[in-house]
């Protein structure tokens, strides 16, 4: 093992492992970097950040999205004597212009560096930005490199949660090669050990698992969390493919690992595992139970017994600092095994509420728990630029409150019992109560100031779980309004954070409980639920999720039983009705795309096509399209109306889809109306095998006309239609009023009545490349360069282009081939030819125009130039509503929460 009085500063740590030119870091999907290259590589980015004024000490925010350009990013500031701080945008991007904002007073105008394709996805926060490839042409001068001490700053990592609030810890350059050290001993690791990350680079983990292996001199891989999250096995693989014998994953992994074997066992020959020597276990509790049936299941594929290692570390100890060697021959009894034993240089303290020392390192054995504080040359010494928090967070003789609550064994083992902080680990990720409650508070279904989000840790569960207790804003015995708030409550905490909670309890005032200021007491809402007093609430929620979505209704035969298997994984729930909708259980728009691919693997199948999926998303009526092969790509009959919603007693609202034809845009917003009134959306022909386009405008609106009085007989109506469905809304009205029927409500998103210049504007070109825009292929600042390479070329090849150079992930997360996405670029072009040939005549009642940033110009602009002219086809005065967002953006998860406020808000007025 390498001496570690070797180097003393990171520049000292990449100068050494670059003297290996055989060595470095192979990025799954990119190429193999040797650290010899990747210190070029840097050392160009150092004098592009010296060209552009950055100095010693100044900040630099890198974002987390690709490891490969993060690190020669991280690498080129670490020359340049700059203070790399990793941040990811939030799983909320409306929250993106927030986090920036405090980032840029916190860290003093830090100069942002992101990738080309990211660059157009950062709001403007008053930030100077820089992508890496900019920075990557500057000619080396290494004779400029800048040579720090070992304590100065190395780097700043900000506090899990990426909220706005995010406190930045400081780490030097002796704090991070301390780290490295201690763990290189504890684990006993060489040059012989290549490890494994697909941990994201924002995680104070993955920039571990990025140093270890260059402190030891051995290799290293290194993939996104997508790459793992999207298929578990993928993790066995990598290990296999690399021959890896150290890597790192939450628990939360084994027990994904563990489902997936089950169901489809992985061949010996894609999977050999019998190089591992280490898989640490931490960011989360580790679930003994989980981990034996995952030692038990991988033992088959050469997997020894004794390579998981529980750990504890958090980011002001550089990542792990506490390791239990020990676990394979002493804790496999246990529910959840001690973390182990601190690396050398780290001390351990267990002290009471009064900050009496009750155990510690050298004096272990207490059973009483007490907060664990940490001192030692790896432990940050606080917070930049927040002297409050850093005081808050060290005691008076300088030891580290981690706010865990723990004790020490009889043989220094350190065990954790529970957290003095409020906050839920899900899978291996930190998130802060107060961070979602601000956003649940704003939902009208829910009684402002009274709604808690807390941890759970159900019985065998392989990770920490969400639960939200809520008052409602109405009468608790409404199952309606209980009902609403409820899936309103799962479906905004679905958008905000990125998963569904396990528990959401509606519950009475006095059955929150609150200490002498106010305040919401979470630690004791999680002991009423483990003790069972919050079982009435609990089964409330399942009562009225019942009475509205069905009763239970068992799988019947193997292909609803598969189904139904498919619906539980991607919904990650328990059992599922035969009867109960995807969308009614909670899937989004992303989810059916996951369920699409998953249907596909399990049967067999080429292609499920999307209006299958969405016509029929309950169990049993997809096991029946399924069975009888509509599917499967066979003969079914189009119909244009997807039932996105259908509880409520309300008027059904009619929304007819973009031009793309597409109506997933709808899924997110169809929720919300919940309990109110159904959600029918309208979808363009030509998506199905065999089916042919619209002939005319006329055809189109006849067929939507058609297809809503099947649904609905009779008015009153309410019709809606976003961007160019606008048009096709307001014709449909026209007609509907022609023939007796009352239309209460058209809305318009976006849109003015003249849609025809507009469309005699959009080439063929232009159209693939919306799509492709749209579709998140590309990304907005290669609109310019993309458009003038393609336009030269025949369409065929336009689209080849664009797809070959699209984003694999991206193209496999959408199941898109050059097939598909060629289909899809007729169908949305067909839409354009209609459109140019489409005038305005003739008026309705009144709409109301729900306008937003404009594609382009002001939005005063817009309103005044374009859609004021609505005035000019309806009877009585209109509305004119502004809302948040831009023209693409309008229904994303950024914006629909408080879009469909204001639209429902629209509706109810209208429509009584």
């Amino acid at each position: 093992m390498p001496d570690p009085h070797h180097v003393s500063t990171l520049p000292q740590l990449l100068e050494r492992a670059a003297s290996d030119t055989a060595q470095g870091i192979t990025f799954i999907g990119g190429p193999f970097l040797t650290y010899a290259e990747l210190r070029e590589c840097a050392c160009r980015i150092s004098q592009g950040l010296r060209d552009r004024g950055t100095a010693p000490g100044d900040r630099v925010l890198i974002a987390a999205n690709d490891p490969e350009l993060f690190f020669r990013a991280f690498w080129g500031c670490v020359l340049a004597g700059a203070v790399p701080c990793p941040f990811a945008p939030p799983a909320d991007p409306s929250r993106l212009h927030a986090q920036l904002e405090h980032l840029r007073t916190l860290l003093g105008d830090p100069l942002v560096i992101v990738s080309k394709t990211a660059h157009g996805d950062l709001p403007d926060a008053g930030l100077r930005t820089v992508t890496t490839e900019e920075l990557s042409h500057a000619a080396a001068e290494p004779d400029q490199l800048h040579t720090p001490a070992p304590d100065d700053l190395a780097l700043l990592m900000l506090t899990s949660g990426s909220t706005g609030s995010s406190k930045a810890v400081r780490l030097t350059h002796a704090n991070l090669l301390a780290a490295q050290a201690g763990k290189a001993g504890a684990l006993e690791l060489g040059p012989d050990d290549t490890s494994l990350n697909w941990i994201s680079v924002d995680h104070i983990a993955a920039i571990e698992a990025h140093l270890l292996p260059m402190f030891n001199g051995a290799d290293q891989v290194m993939t996104t969390p997508a790459t793992v999250l999207a298929d578990p096995v993928e993790f066995l693989r990598l290990l296999t493919a690399h021959r890896v014998r150290v890597t790192f994953t939450p628990n939360f992994l084994f027990g994904q690992i563990n489902q997936a074997l089950a169901g489809r066992p992985a061949s010996k020959r894609e999977v050999d595992l019998s190089s591992v020597r280490h898989i640490i276990s931490g960011g989360e509790a580790t679930v003994t139970a989980t981990v034996r049936a995952f030692l038990d299941t991988l033992s088959h594929y050469g997997l020894r017994g004794d390579v998981i290692v529980p750990a504890f570390g958090m980011t002001e100890t550089c990542a792990g600092s506490v390791f239990n060697r020990d676990f394979a021959t002493h804790d496999l009894e246990t529910e959840f095994p001690p973390l182990g034993r601190p690396v050398r240089g780290l001390r351990i303290r267990i002290t009471d509420d009064d900050g009496k020392v009750s155990a510690s390192t050298d004096r272990p054995g207490s059973a009483e728990p007490g907060e664990v504080q940490l001192y030692g040359p790896m432990v940050s010494d606080g917070y930049f630029g927040d002297e409050r928090a850093t005081a808050r967070a060290f005691t008076a003789d300088g030891w580290f409150r981690t706010g865990d609550l723990g004790h020490l064994d009889s043989e220094g083992r350190l065990m954790l019992v529970g957290r003095t902080k409020d906050s839920i680990i899900v899978s291996g990720v930190n998130y802060h109560s107060h961070d979602l409650e601000a956003v649940l508070d704003e939902l009208d279904g829910v009684r402002r100031g009274h709604v808690a989000a807390f941890p759970i840790r159900p019985e065998g569960a392989d990770t920490e779980q969400l639960a939200i207790a809520f008052v409602p804003a109405g009468d608790l015995a409404d199952d309606t309004a209980v009902y609403r708030a409820i899936v309103a409550i799962r479906s905004s905490t679905v958008m905000h954070w990125g998963f569904r909670p396990q528990l959401i309890l509606p519950v009475a005032e006095d059955e929150i409980p609150r200490g002498n200021l106010g305040k919401i007491q979470r630690s004791r809402l999680r002991a009423a639920v483990e003790d069972g007093r919050l079982d009435a609430a609990a089964r409330r929620s399942d009562e009225v999720s019942t009475r509205f979505l069905g009763g239970h209704v068992a799988p019947e035969g193997e292909v609803e039983t598969a189904l139904a298997g498919i619906y539980a994984r991607v919904l990650d729930t328990g059992t599922v009705s035969a009867t109960a909708g995807f969308f009614d259980l909670g899937g989004t728009s992303l989810d059916v795309l996951r369920l699409k691919l998953e249907i596909q693997t399990e049967f067999g199948i080429e292609d499920v096509p999307m209006s299958t999926l969405l016509q029929a998303p309950a169990v049993r009526a997809l096991a029946g399209r399924l069975t009888a092969g509509q599917g499967a790509g066979g003969d079914t009959a189009y119909d244009p109306l997807v039932p996105l919603q259908v509880t409520g007693d309300g008027t059904p609202l009619f929304c007819v889809h973009p031009g793309l034809g597409e109506v997933l845009v709808f899924v997110n917003l169809a929720k919300y109306f919940t309990g109110e009134r159904p959600f029918y959306a309208l979808r363009a022909r030509g998506f199905g095998p065999g089916e042919t386009h619209f002939g005319s405008f006329d055809d189109m609106v006849s067929t939507y006309v058609a297809a809503i009085r099947r649904a609905r007989p009779g008015g009153p109506y309410a019709v809606a239609g976003y961007s160019y469905g606008g048009a096709v809304a307001f014709e449909i009205a026209k007609r509907l009023e022609a023939d007796g029927d009352k239309v209460d409500f058209v809305g318009i998103f976006n849109l003015p009545p003249r849609i025809s210049d507009r469309m005699n504007e959009i080439t063929f070109t232009d159209g693939a490349i919306n799509l492709a825009l749209f579709l998140e292929l590309i990304d907005d600042t290669d609109i310019e360069r993309l458009t003038s390479t393609l336009r030269p070329l025949p369409e065929a090849d336009q689209l080849a282009h664009l797809i070959d150079h699209a984003p694999r992930r991206r193209l496999s997360e959408l199941d898109l081939s050059l097939e598909r996405f060629t289909a899809w670029v007729h169908l949305a072009q067909s839409m354009v030819h209609l459109g140019r040939s489409y005038e305005p005549s003739g008026s309705v009642g009144q709409v109301k125009v729900f306008y937003c940033t404009p594609l382009r110009g002001t939005k005063e602009e817009w309103l005044d130039n374009q859609l004021s002219h609505w005035d000019r086809f309806t009877r009585e005065p209109n509305t004119y509503i502004e809302v948040d967002g831009e023209h693409y953006t309008l229904m994303s998860p950024r914006h629909v929460q408080t879009f469909q406020a204001t639209l429902r808000h629209e509706l109810a007025r209208a429509l009584g």
